[in-house]
């Protein structure tokens, strides 16, 4: 009988079993979160030369299951055993969260030395990767090169886009010459070229002496190279086998029914003391030639953009032309706002208003903000939290503001996850969860930078509808970022796109839709 392995060190997995062709088996292994068990009974044998992806809906345990393989969750009953000594490099969510958490520290030490010139390059994030301490630049640059990112290497890694610090995240790991990767959405948060350019990428990865697992939600970022497939539903192994015997149209039925409907209606609300009632001015925001750079990197170059009220924009553009920076501007999460003419409201930054006056009025969905909503608080209280613009929940809430948002979490679906705790939640039900926070109170402006990021079909079904019904039939204006063009919301009356300029940098084009 093969021994129990129950707590395998992140990074490495070091059980040795008996298998022949199996590198990798699972035999009745039952998994735990705290006091949560997970995937029970299951059976799962990888083979030499085979390489899996692991499909199934929001919370079906997909992470959960990736994170077994790994030894950052146990198994708690049955076993799990490998054939000999291995390492696993993991790019995930929570990784890039890893990232963030640590680069805001380093934040914090500036601030108390007053060395903001110290920055923390892309090249050190990757020479510094973990169990890479014979790491050398010549293996940096060659696997920069080999992701199409060499020319981050020298950038502040604070200032790299979503998109970018996913090649990153595969980078760091890939320095290690793990022998099994797991890639956890590895797609999302990239533009079109991007996810054309990285497929073939990881294609290449894959060999006799690499086995590749990948986790996503959307099949046709299947890559070519994957021979097999496992499905989760329910917290259970729904199908598995060869790719060409089960990735039908029938099991995929199965795995996201069709059959569901939405019928998406605004909760009514009540009277709130934080609602916003001042008329709206006719010109929301407006950006005259915006700059911003961050030392020698011009991220926005002489920008102007113009958004009225009863406007819907969408926003295109690749992977690091600015977007994301253009959205803080907004928010009033980015301090370079006050060095630039830019309206919000009718009112000048910098002129008086607390950034506070400008949350009140906003609300925003994105990655960024779900990478530092981290709170070990309940989905319920995220959502109350949108009635304070806080990350946590730090005030008392009224009988109106509860009914509100349970009304919400009805609405999206995700009434059923409200006493759970956020961060034990996987990256689909918290982006459900942030979305509800977003919309509590209604705002006059509401930002969706990938809203659909993390979605399985059924939910992103369930938000574009929600978006489709605010955009139309409220008094909220919606600015979008996607890089999927087919989950544009039939809502959307503007086009702003980002266009890279041949001499370098970004130039912006704007339409009626």
């Amino acid at each position: 009988m093969p021994e129990k392995n129950n707590n395998i060190p992140e990074n490495s997995l070091l059980q040795r079993g008996q298998g022949q062709q199996s590198i990798i088996r699972l035999e009745g292994a039952t998994l735990r979160i705290r006091d949560t068990f997970l995937l029970p009974d299951t059976n799962w044998q990888i083979d030499k030369g085979q390489h899996w992806a692991i499909l199934g809906p929001n919370g079906a345990g997909k992470t959960t299951l990736v994170k077994a393989l790994t030894g950052e969750v146990p198994v708690v009953r049955g076993t799990i055993t490998y054939s000999h000594t291995l390492t696993a490099g993991y790019v995930s969510f929570e990784h890039h969260q890893r990232l963030i958490a640590r680069e805001e520290m380093r934040d914090a030490s500036r601030y108390f030395s007053g060395n903001w010139d110290d920055i923390h390059t892309v090249y050190e994030t990757l020479l510094e990767s973990d169990n890479a301490a014979g790491s050398t630049a010549i293996d940096v640059e060659q696997i920069a090169v080999r992701l199409q990112i060499e020319h981050l290497l020298e950038r502040d890694i604070r200032v790299v886009s979503t998109g970018e610090m996913r090649k990153v995240q595969i980078a760091r790991v890939l320095i290690n010459s793990p022998d099994i990767l797991i890639l956890d959405e590895p797609f999302d948060g990239l533009d079109r070229s991007s996810r054309r350019d990285l497929a073939p990428i990881i294609d290449t990865l894959m060999d006799e002496n690499r086995t590749v697992i990948l986790a996503t939600h959307r099949q046709r970022e299947i890559v070519s190279n994957i021979s097999h497939v496992l499905a989760l539903r329910d917290g259970k192994v729904l199908f598995q086998g060869r790719r060409k015997d089960v990735l039908t149209p029938s099991q995929m039925e199965r795995l996201y029914p069709a059959s569901f409907t939405t019928s998406f209606s605004i909760p009514a609300g009540k009277d709130d003391p934080l609602k916003v009632d001042e008329t709206l001015p006719d010109i929301l925001i407006s950006m005259e030639n915006v700059t911003v750079k961050y030392d020698k990197t011009t991220v926005l170059d002489r920008i102007s953009w113009t958004m009225k009220s009863g406007e819907n924009w969408v926003i295109l553009g690749p992977n690091g032309c600015g977007k994301t920076t253009m959205l803080n501007l907004v928010t009033g999460d980015n301090p370079q706002a006050y060095a630039n003419k830019i309206y919000l409201f009718g009112k000048r930054r910098g002129t008086g208003e607390s950034i506070w006056e400008i949350k009140r009025r906003t609300a925003i969905v994105s990655s960024e903000f779900q990478i530092r909503y981290s709170k070990p608080i309940t989905a319920f209280e995220v959502v109350l939290s949108g009635f304070f613009d806080s990350v946590g929940l730090y005030r008392d809430f009224s009988t109106d503001q509860k009914e509100t948002a349970e009304q919400w979490l009805e609405v999206l679906g995700v009434a059923d996850k409200s006493d759970r705790f956020f961060n034990q939640l996987s990256y689909g039900e918290q982006r459900m969860l942030l979305l509800a926070r977003s919309l509590v109170k209604m705002p006059q402006i509401l930002i969706l930078d990938e809203p659909c990021q993390g979605l399985d079909p059924i939910n992103r079904g369930r938000i574009l509808d929600a978006i489709d019904v605010i955009g139309g039939h409220s008094e909220t204006n919606i600015i979008y970022v996607t890089h999927y063009p087919d989950e544009i919301p039939a809502c959307m009356t503007r086009m702003l796109r980002f266009e890279k300029r041949p001499e370098g940098g970004y130039i912006i084009t704007q339409r009626s839709i």
